[in-house]
């Protein structure tokens, strides 16, 4: 599922395809505009697909919950990139550590503060990344969680 108004989720769900084609794997896209959107994006999906991977944007967080109680009606395992989808009923995401982001980035605001200047601070990539599980949706949709995944993980929702 992806906003087609955020271009980042579109580049996101090209990345997808790409990687699904290489593993012989279909992909069905739910665009979604609006937040009323969102339902039908999930009868489409209904009977159609056996996981969801939902992109990251603000219209996305902003209705979570509602993403969280549409797959878990529709028993799909959901996939997404940020913490906060997992605490709302999603499956489980990776993504980058929001926390330790924000950290850097006041390391950022210190070097400047200090006389550095913006465009001489190199751009960094993200060197922290969760995976965070949550097993009250697995256990909600029939689904369980191998112990290497659940050993792997940064954080398990019970």
């Amino acid at each position: 599922m992806a906003n087609i108004e955020f271009s980042e989720a579109l580049l996101e769900m090209r990345e997808v395809q790409a990687i699904a084609k290489g593993q012989n794997l279909d992909v069905i896209t739910a665009q979604i505009r609006y937040a009323e959107d969102i339902s039908t994006a999930f009868a489409t999906l209904k009977g159609h697909a056996d996981a969801l991977y939902v992109t990251a944007d603000t219209l996305v967080n902003n209705n979570r919950e509602r993403i969280g109680a549409l797959a878990l009606d529709a028993r799909l395992p959901t996939v997404c990139g940020f913490r906060d989808m997992v605490e709302a009923g999603s499956l489980m995401s990776y993504g980058a550590n929001y926390l330790d982001l924000f950290r850097r980035a006041g390391d950022y605001v210190d070097k400047i503060l200090r006389g550095a200047k913006p465009g001489d601070i190199p751009v960094e990539q993200p060197t922290k990344f969760d995976l965070i599980v949550n097993l009250k949706t697995a256990k909600a949709i029939g689904l369980a969680i191998p112990d290497k995944i659940l050993a792997l993980a940064n954080e398990v929702i019970e």
